[in-house]
């Protein structure tokens, strides 16, 4: 088992100080396991299924928080359990879990969904009524909202500018252009599309996945612990990395996604990791 490493940046002063850990938050594709490019197969990274085991031997909690939104919470679950994680439904986030739990809050109640089914469903649990292009909604749209959409065409992106020039306001699930696969980076759709549309409205964006505070609230809301107190564990300097710095966690960067150990070093204190980890079960050193 590899020690792990402390990256120089890290070892500087912050001005939001984690705490003690009593939680964690582990990213899915590069850090848990690689899935190939049509999402409909996993190759479990090393140390995955042991960590996770050991975490829920010892009552520790934790949730997986995958920026993927193809996906219902309950399916990716199962998908993930029958791999050989230990992960139950409620375990199991996606920005769309986000996405619902401020939208209920913010009072929004008919959205115009750029995604596939799963996209949704979410926001249907809910309450909320999710429409598709070239659907007729019940009521006034009051948001669109971009996730995972592959057969997402022009017809699309005219009807979500159609809503936003009609006071519609924009949420996406993500704006990270790439994740790591089998194959090795895959481009990010809902971040194409989100470019389009931005670029046509002149819209804000509110986006409710990683690195998103939305998404760490809600994560420490899930695990009952404060958010200083989180490990976020990802592969990302600009996903979990950023995410955990904003919100005072502490970061674990792994090296077997979409960063290198030296590409971790290298990076600002904004985004980088208080422990890199070459190896996901030297994690268990921090316990």
């Amino acid at each position: 088992m590899t020690a792990p490493v402390t990256s120089r940046a890290a070892r500087q002063n912050n001005s939001k100080t984690p705490g003690p850990l009593r939680g964690f938050m582990f990213d899915v594709d590069g850090t848990l396991l690689l899935s190939d490019r049509s999402l409909g197969g996993y190759e479990l990274l090393p140390g995955a299924i042991e960590v996770l085991t050991t975490l829920k031997d010892r009552q520790i909690p934790y949730v997986l928080l995958t920026n993927g939104s193809a996906y219902v919470p309950a399916e990716q679950a199962a998908k993930l359990r029958r791999s050989g994680l230990p992960v139950d439904d409620a375990q199991m986030l996606t920005p769309s879990s986000v996405t619902a739990d401020h939208m209920r809050r913010a009072g929004i109640r008919c959205v115009l969904v750029l995604g596939t089914p799963g996209v949704g469903h979410s926001l249907r649990e809910v309450g909320i009524e999710t429409v598709h292009t070239g659907e007729t909604p019940s009521q006034k749209i009051d948001a669109v909202y971009v996730g995972w959409h592959p057969e997402c065409g022009m017809k699309d992106i005219e009807a979500a500018c159609n809503a936003i020039w009609d006071g519609a306001k924009l949420y996406a699930a993500s704006d990270v252009p790439f994740f790591a696969t089998k194959s090795g980076r895959t481009l990010g759709y809902t971040f194409a599309i989100l470019g389009a549309i931005k670029r046509l409205t002149k819209a804000p964006v509110l986006i409710t996945g990683k690195p998103s505070l939305h998404a760490l609230r809600l994560v420490a809301k899930r695990l009952g612990v404060p958010m200083n107190t989180i490990g976020v564990v990802g592969d990302d300097p600009l996903v979990e990395a950023i995410m955990a710095r904003r919100g005072g966690a502490t970061m674990f960067g792994v090296t077997t996604g979409t960063t290198s150990a030296d590409e971790w070093r290298a990076q600002p204190l904004t985004r980088s990791p208080h422990h890199i980890l070459t190896d996901l079960r030297t994690i268990l050193d921090h316990l």
